[in-house]
């Protein structure tokens, strides 16, 4: 499996500077004294998700005559969203393949930066993802994680990251599809080689702890749809199990009732608005606080803030 060079997370920033955001990192205070956890704050790009960095690299890297015929993915919202401003740019359509599940705030972004979105099962949305086409959608395809352009705009994260905290000692990702991990371990890795790199994912879809457990890559037997919608998945593909298993240290599990807390507490502490996948990471540093040794400084990518308020006040009541 393709790694990531230096030279192409260098090459990606600079391709996508001017619409992406250096977000900043912002310590998390008064929660753990002893220990530092910052917060690396991806729901604050425009499109209020990491997604816009790979998806800007991945369509910049596309042929002329690939960008005219249009460009689609299979997406929850998030990559919809980042391949639509992408596309929107450049001026070519979008479409986005997006399982019933996903929340009709995300439809409504998506088709508010022009993309066309495309509702079906979420088996079947699963299975665009892993064939690569879709029975009547055309243009050329972007794949939403596992793509090394993709790959590269996400890792400039990791790039941030140790630039802005030299010292960071575990950084924390949540992890859907894979593709924000790998980039952010890339990014880590190419400038921190000891840095420890952790997932984060919800209990009720957690392939990676359970694909880590069976030394494969496995589908989870236990999935549940949830309101942590933009992470987990019913299975790790093969291909991310071989970019993932060099670069991880290991995959923290979650309860939804912890994700839930941590979103109640970025907003409460720090007035920051997470989806439940951009919580993940930080649930899951305190959780590393609380049952392990946990090497500090800490870092937790809250990967996007793409949630309906009304739904946010749900699950944080």
């Amino acid at each position: 499996m393709n790694t990531i060079s230096i030279d192409a997370i260098e090459a990606a920033r600079r391709r996508i500077a001017g619409p992406v955001v250096r977000t900043p990192l912002l310590k998390l205070e008064g929660v753990a004294p002893d220990r530092e956890i910052y917060l690396k704050l991806e729901n604050l790009q425009p499109i209020n998700s990491f997604k816009l960095r790979g998806a800007l690299n991945a369509v910049a890297m596309l042929l002329p005559e690939q960008r005219a015929y249009g460009v689609w993915t299979a997406s929850a919202g998030n990559a919809g969203q980042g391949l639509a401003y992408a596309a929107r740019m450049i001026g070519v359509p979008c479409r986005v393949v997006a399982p019933e599940t996903a929340p009709e705030t995300k439809i409504a972004r998506m088709r508010a930066l022009g993309a066309e979105v495309l509702k079906v099962p979420f088996d079947s949305w699963w299975e665009a993802m892993d064939r690569r086409a879709f029975p009547g959608v055309e243009g050329t395809f972007v794949h939403p994680f596992d793509n090394d352009d993709f790959i590269a705009g996400n890792a400039t994260i990791g790039l941030e990251i140790v630039e802005d905290l030299p010292q960071v000692q575990t950084v924390i990702a949540p992890i859907g599809g894979g593709g924000l991990l790998t980039g952010v371990a890339s990014g880590v890795r190419a400038l921190k080689p000891n840095a420890g790199i952790y997932s984060a994912e919800p209990e009720t879809a957690a392939p990676l702890a359970f694909s880590l457990e069976q030394g494969k890559a496995s589908g989870f037997p236990r999935w549940k749809a949830s309101f942590v919608d933009g992470a987990g998945g019913k299975s790790l593909f093969p291909q991310m199990w071989e970019r993932l298993r060099p670069l991880v240290d290991g995959a923290l599990v979650v309860t939804l009732e912890e994700t839930s807390r941590a979103m109640r507490l970025l907003a409460e502490k720090t007035r920051v608005i997470a989806e439940g996948a951009g919580a993940l990471a930080v649930a899951a540093a305190l959780w590393k606080l609380r049952k392990e040794d946990a090497k500090g400084p800490i870092v937790a990518v809250v990967s996007g803030g793409n949630i309906d308020l009304a739904t946010f006040c749900e699950v944080t009541a």
